[in-house]
């Protein structure tokens, strides 16, 4: 048996074995578990430090990293605020050149459309001009062809010719004759032939005429040219100088309605008009016959004083050969001159294709320096590559 005094009250009693084995395994228990307590709350105390501590190691780890960044953040933000700036001034340089350029081209372009608009106006007006100037004579010659149709008024080109020459042959051609010619000769004959004569009963010229007419309903239009082989026959054959078509076929040839012309080319001495050319080619017939007379005459005086001709005929034969020639150097101007409004026309279109190319240009070039970017200027940089990686992820 063991005796136990109660540590509380101080009284003894005693205990079997089992008892105090039982008594004994309580007491230490507690005081393990006293201790296991007491360990753990060290333990618990140690891990909390070390947890602070590791908390404050991370912390100041986050601290120093996040300096890091924000110096590399910043040192990329300058770097980047430098290529903005730098790529501002580029931008704004580049700007200024193609605003300078602009405003030259611009200041150009206008001086150019202005040029360009003068020149138009003055080359339309002498366009106009000359378009009204044709107009009116087609509509003359219409209305003439109107006033000449046998199914309208009951007269003819021929009638017209002859009152034509009726009004002015006793002031201009006095000694002149002018009629049908009523003679055939090997089975044909001309329309009209006139001839004009000196003081002294001299020829001065002579011109086979036909006329041409026709009919504005006829389906099948006739060409000028059919008539001039056998005008060229029947001014042969009644032995005249000249031969001169009057027609009124063709009403839209540019040819036809721009004024005399020579066909000597194709039958000697040959020449076409519109009626109202009638007489201003027998003045010029006239007029230049007999500045040839006058050579002959000349020549003549010359031949009696037994003096050397040849000067003199071929002066004659060179005068007649110009004279043919400035009629065909006149038509031929005058188409020239009209070819030549239109080439001007052609080239200031060209000029403002030109204008509006170069406009466009400008354009691309303005277009070029507002699409540069932060990505194309660190193209080729792997460092900055990397930077701005870093600041993605």
């Amino acid at each position: 048996m063991n005796e136990i005094k109660c540590p509380h009250c101080g009284e003894a009693f005693t205990i079997d074995q089992a008892g105090y084995a039982d008594i004994l395994s309580q007491v230490k228990n507690k005081e393990f578990e006293k201790e296991l307590h007491a360990r753990l709350a060290e333990a618990e105390q140690l891990k909390q430090a070390e947890i602070e501590i590791a908390q404050q190691k991370v912390t100041e780890k986050l601290k120093d990293e996040a300096a890091k960044k924000d110096a590399a953040i910043a040192e990329l933000k300058s770097m980047v605020d430098a290529a903005e700036t730098e790529r501002k001034l580029a931008v704004k340089e580049a700007l200024s050149e193609v605003e300078k350029e602009r405003d030259q081209l611009k200041s150009g372009l206008e001086m150019a459309e202005m040029q360009k608009e003068l020149e138009t106006t003055a080359l339309k007006e002498r366009y106009e001009v000359q378009i009204k100037d044709r107009e009116e004579e087609i509509k003359r010659i219409r209305e003439m062809k109107k006033q000449l149709s046998t199914k309208m008024l009951g007269e003819t080109l021929e009638i017209h010719c002859q009152v034509a020459f009726d009004q002015i042959r006793a002031t201009a051609f006095p000694r002149a004759t002018f009629g049908k010619d009523n003679v055939a000769a090997s089975g044909t004959k001309g329309d009209y032939i006139f001839r004009d004569f000196d003081e002294d009963g001299n020829e001065i010229v002579s011109i086979m005429f036909e006329m041409k007419n026709e009919d504005e309903d006829t389906k099948s239009k006739q060409k000028n040219s059919k008539f001039f082989k056998k005008l060229d026959e029947d001014r042969t054959k009644k032995n005249c100088e000249y031969a001169v078509l009057v027609t009124l076929l063709e009403e839209e040839s540019e040819l036809y309605n721009g004024g005399i012309v020579d066909v000597s080319h194709e039958y000697d001495k040959m020449y076409v008009v519109r009626p109202q050319f009638f007489i201003s080619i027998i003045t010029t017939l006239r007029n230049a016959s007999m500045k040839a007379l006058q050579y002959k005459a000349e020549l003549a005086q010359v031949k009696a004083q037994n003096i050397d001709v040849t000067n003199f005929e071929t002066e004659l034969e060179d005068f007649k050969d110009k004279f043919g020639n400035n009629f065909r150097i006149a038509s031929d101007k005058f188409r020239d001159a009209i070819k030549q409004i239109d080439d001007a026309i052609s080239d200031l279109e060209k000029v403002k294709t030109s204008l509006l190319g170069s406009e466009r240009q400008l354009r691309l070039a303005n277009d070029k320096a507002q699409d540069i970017t932060v990505k194309r200027l660190i193209r080729g940089n792997p460092t900055m590559q990397e930077k701005f990686k870093e600041l993605e992820n």
